[in-house]
């Protein structure tokens, strides 16, 4: 097993995997990362810095900058809490737009790898065992309710014993 762990929860769009991620962090005593609020925080940083979303370059230096920190179910960005700002249409539209960019997504795995530390890792996202943390301990993929309660009763049990 290598350390920190990470256990990767992978799962389609809008199925809870965000949930049982933050649950079984909690529960570990590990970090946790949503993968998926790193697009949006590059776009609202990109925004507010008025890069185009077709300058993939600047928008690379800039998400390599990025401090970032998920504290219980707040997201930080350069120590200010954007959790909200994140949500809006026009972030998540700009976030879809700059996903494009290879040179974007290679500054953003170095960034999600750096969350690696401590005790261990819970990571929501695509691409989080494929890609991000191949030697992720667990990948889960969950569609329902039962299953969530069941993948995090399961990680509890493995890492607690």
């Amino acid at each position: 097993m290598n350390f920190p762990p990470v256990i990767a929860i992978d799962g389609p769009t809008a199925s809870g995997k965000g949930t049982v991620a933050m649950q079984v962090a909690e529960r570990l005593g590990f970090h946790y990362l949503d993968s998926g609020a790193l697009y949006r925080l590059v776009a609202l940083a990109s925004e507010q810095e008025n890069i185009s979303e077709n300058d993939p370059k600047k928008i690379r230096e800039l998400a390599s900058k990025m401090r970032v920190q998920f504290k219980g179910t707040s997201i930080y960005l350069d120590g200010k809490d954007v959790t909200e700002a994140i949500r809006e249409e026009k972030i998540g539209i700009r976030a879809s737009q700059i996903a494009i960019y290879p040179e974007v997504r290679d500054a953003l795995l170095t960034l999600q790898r750096s969350f690696r530390q401590g005790s261990g890792l819970v990571a929501d996202g695509r691409d989080m065992a494929s890609r991000i943390f191949t030697d992720a301990v667990r990948s889960e993929e969950h569609t329902s309710e039962l299953q969530s309660q069941f993948h995090i009763s399961y990680a509890v049990f493995c890492f607690k014993k």
